[in-house]
């Protein structure tokens, strides 16, 4: 089904948003798009809507299986505005959302569907969940000079750290059960990365309610929604492997330039398995077993 536009979507959306969960995947570009859709389409999402400028262009298969929406998705303030007029939308759906080349990775994937994983979230109190942002990377890019391989794709293996978030209306002190992620390529490679654009956290899966707004650093004006885990016990987190970091770093000419290779001692291939994430402790099951 095609859109030409969210207002449009909106309008003639029916029913579509009360199924959950919806998964919103934003194109920058063709680049792996419809790997990014056939994956999130095999993940068990109630729908799956994709925002993309009309130039864009997608195979009839999947044109079938999705809800294309045309965006600009080069316009300023488009991700958050786009988000927040769904979540008004539909109040108590849970949403997904990421951008063309990134794919969700969440504990025991490969045989559990992600509205199984939400159900067990729900159950235990939580409206939105930790994901952290792994970088992928083509390891030879002589190869790949776009940095972009499903066959050849690495990730680093260590080099994670978090510090505290500190609390501007609290005096500074930390905030309660948040914290701030680091890693991957934008660690590596801090000096052709804002410092705004340098964290891996995300919280890319939530369930909208009145009032709740994404703000432009993937956090909530709720400040619960931000924690990574309820005040009991550890929670499920999740993983979104993506290729987006190296595909800017080598797309830029102020970093193309500089950058030979992404592989180094820490490198190791990815296995596109939720297994390998859980070793690696890029995420983790929580209480889901």
């Amino acid at each position: 089904m095609q859109y030409d536009s969210l207002k449009d979507f909106l309008n003639r959306s029916g029913k579509i948003l009360a199924k959950g969960p919806v998964a919103l995947i934003f194109a920058e570009d063709e680049v792996e798009l419809a790997s990014t859709l056939r994956h999130h389409l095999t993940s068990g999402f109630g729908a799956v809507l994709v925002f993309m400028p009309a130039e864009l262009s997608l195979t009839e298969d999947l044109q079938a299986q999705v809800h294309r929406i045309a965006l600009d998705t080069a316009a300023p303030d488009m991700l958050t505005d786009t988000v927040n007029a769904l979540i008004r939308a539909a109040p108590g759906t849970w949403f997904y959302y990421c951008y063309n080349a990134e794919y969700l990775f969440y504990p025991f994937c490969e045989n559990r569907s992600v509205a199984e994983m939400l159900t067990f979230h729900t159950e235990e109190r939580r409206d939105a969940m930790l994901c952290y942002v792994i970088d992928l990377y083509a390891g030879d890019l002589d190869a790949h000079p776009s940095a972009v391989s499903l066959e050849d794709a690495h990730l680093d293996k260590s080099g994670y750290y978090a510090l505290a978030r500190n609390d501007p209306e609290n005096h500074n002190n930390p905030r309660e059960r948040q914290l701030d992620f680091y890693g991957g390529l934008r660690w590596r490679y801090e000096e052709h990365v804002p410092a705004p654009r340098r964290k891996i956290d995300r919280i890319a899966l939530f369930r909208a309610k009145p009032g709740l707004e994404l703000r432009a650093d993937h956090t909530f004006n709720d400040q619960e929604y931000n924690t990574y885990a309820c005040p009991w016990h550890h929670n499920i987190t999740a993983a979104i492997c993506s290729f987006r970091t190296a595909k800017a770093l080598k797309a830029n000419p102020g970093s193309t330039f500089d950058i030979h290779s992404f592989h180094w001692h820490n490198s190791t291939p990815f296995e596109w398995h939720s297994r390998q994430l859980l070793d690696l402790g890029l995420m983790e099951p929580g209480q889901w077993f």
